[in-house]
């Protein structure tokens, strides 16, 4: 047994003796099918906290001959499977944790050749002097213990992408890691499995990636092995249930991140939620909440009006393709809003090409952001907010748009006001407080003969009207009123709901905001 080389198996016991334990074990028999075959290079991305070391821990523990660990897997999900027997602590595993190699950023310069001796030094006392250290490195002595000895490995290599966070302006260093990578996958023989864990998706240089060999499952794609990652709504029912958490709330702070078709929860926030039975933000402290700040104020034109807007539990459409997978290279709003969903920060929709903020949890770290970045009229703008929607209510017309006015005045160093994309963010951030009676709101709902601009469906039970609000730019009031009514806006949402208010908001540079309401009369 070795540190590196067919390391034990205390890591996952650990796990296992913890007294909050979620049976991920099913993953391993995803990850058998793939030994031995041109599928066998994984790399998952996820956010800090959804499990990926634990993943990474219980693999090594299930492979490694270095240990006996059929104990540890009595009775878990994989002791069912077909190929349970067949991998159990049958393989020679190099297992290395990069970050480990990286304890502060004068290391840069040594890791590679530290990985390198630490693990051909635990080669040697596992398997003898049976090969030579040459200008290959590591690549060369695994290349001659398969020629020699047939021994191919499987690779378990957590935080694979911590190069990155830690040299983000050493483009020198980050090639000559991903050479080093490369070098030591592509093409080669001895690779039975190699599985990367980290925060980022394979780093890409042009439009290429730079190890393309492997298959990535990542936040925008996490592909079938997304329950593996974070926990279930099954489970997290399961949870609450056992130890008597109110699962309504948790689902408001806690759910929120959509992976393919998969609703998932932040593991390490529902475990801190259990243990302190206290619903708050457990995500500050985390290596990147300092960074949010720093990419939420970068000068990308409609970035600022994109997070207020979300901020009202808006969506922004997003192109995610041209995201370099780094922490650096940024071109537009879209590479900026896609590294906050590798982050955690966002989520994504891929069936609308959409990202939004998860929950509640992640809604406060945003505000917190906001209040220390320089925000000015923001938290006066979200203060108004529920005064604002009482108004709507009452169908109090003038003193909604006095609101709206006070929010323009609050926040004309943020929104431009040149179009109606930004009177809709500031119709969002207006509405902020919506999101205690509210279902998110819908943008551009398809409705009668055209579509609403933004939609507010009550949730269920309470007791408040839906909102159908039509937008105006240089026109009326009276003129986005009449569209929703000529355009029978209101008419698909009659059988989901009670009462239906009309919310018509017009702004004009000279003459200001103003605001038309009524309430909807039910016709046959």
């Amino acid at each position: 047994m070795g540190i590196y080389v067919n390391p034990g198996n205390a890591a996952f016991r650990k796990a296992l003796n913890s007294e909050i334990y979620v049976d991920k074990t099913d993953l391993i028999a995803v990850t058998n099918r793939r030994i031995d075959t041109s599928d066998c290079f994984l790399c998952v991305s996820r956010p800090r906290r959804f499990g990926k070391s634990m993943a990474a821990d219980m693999l090594a523990a299930y492979y490694s001959k270095g240990c006996d660990s059929q104990d540890l897997f009595k009775g878990k999900k994989i002791e069912a499977k077909p190929s349970f027997k067949a991998h159990l602590n049958r393989h020679p595993v190099i297992r290395l944790d990069i970050q480990q190699f990286l304890f502060q950023e004068s290391h840069l310069e040594i890791f590679l050749d530290k990985i390198q001796e630490s693990v051909i030094k635990e080669l040697r006392e596992q398997f003898g002097d049976c090969f030579e250290v040459d200008e290959y490195g590591l690549q060369g002595v695994l290349k001659q213990l398969f020629v020699r000895r047939g021994i191919s490995f499987i690779f378990i290599i957590d935080e694979w992408d911590c190069v990155f966070r830690l040299a983000k302006n050493r483009q020198e260093i980050q090639k000559k890691y991903l050479d080093f990578l490369r070098g030591l996958f592509k093409g080669t023989d001895y690779v039975a499995l190699a599985y990367m864990t980290g925060i980022l998706p394979i780093k890409k240089y042009g439009e290429h990636s730079a190890i393309n060999i492997f298959r990535e499952f990542s936040m925008l794609k996490p592909g079938r092995i997304a329950e593996y990652f974070g926990f279930t709504e099954s489970e997290v029912q399961e949870l609450c249930l056992k130890y008597q958490i109110d699962y309504e709330e948790t689902q408001k702070w806690y759910d929120g991140y959509l992976l393919g078709t998969q609703h998932l929860y932040n593991p390490q926030a529902v475990t801190e939620l259990i243990e302190n039975r206290d619903f708050q933000s457990y995500w500050t402290g985390t290596e990147t909440y300092e960074a949010l700040k720093v990419y939420i104020d970068l000068n990308f034109d409609g970035l600022k009006e994109a997070i207020i807007g979300m901020l009202g539990n808006g969506h922004c459409r997003i192109d995610p393709s041209i995201f370099q997978n780094d922490m650096t290279t940024f071109q537009t709003k879209d590479d900026v809003l896609t590294l906050l969903v590798h982050l955690g920060y966002l989520t994504f929709d891929g069936t609308q090409n959409e990202v939004f903020i998860p929950n509640q949890e992640i809604a406060l770290e945003f505000i917190r952001a906001v209040k220390t970045g320089g925000w000015n009229g923001v938290m006066e703008s979200l203060d108004r907010s529920e005064e604002l929607l009482r108004n709507t209510w009452a169908l109090n017309a003038e003193a909604v748009a006095e609101g709206m006015s006070a929010i323009h005045r609050d926040t004309s160093s943020l929104l431009k006001y040149n179009d109606e994309n930004s009177l809709t963010c500031a119709i969002l951030m207006a509405y902020y407080s919506a999101k205690a009676y509210y279902m998110n709101p819908i943008l551009e709902l398809p409705s009668g003969k055209g579509f609403a601009d933004v939609v507010y469906l009550p949730k269920r039970n309470v007791d408040r009207p839906a909102l159908v609000v039509e937008l105006k730019w240089k026109k009326s009031a009276g003129s986005a009123l009449r569209q929703i009514k000529e355009r029978e806006y209101a008419s698909w949402i009659k059988g989901y709901t009670g009462d239906i208010l009309l919310v018509g908001i017009n702004y004009d540079e000279t003459k200001g905001h103003e605001c038309v309401i009524e309430r909807w009369e039910h016709t046959c």
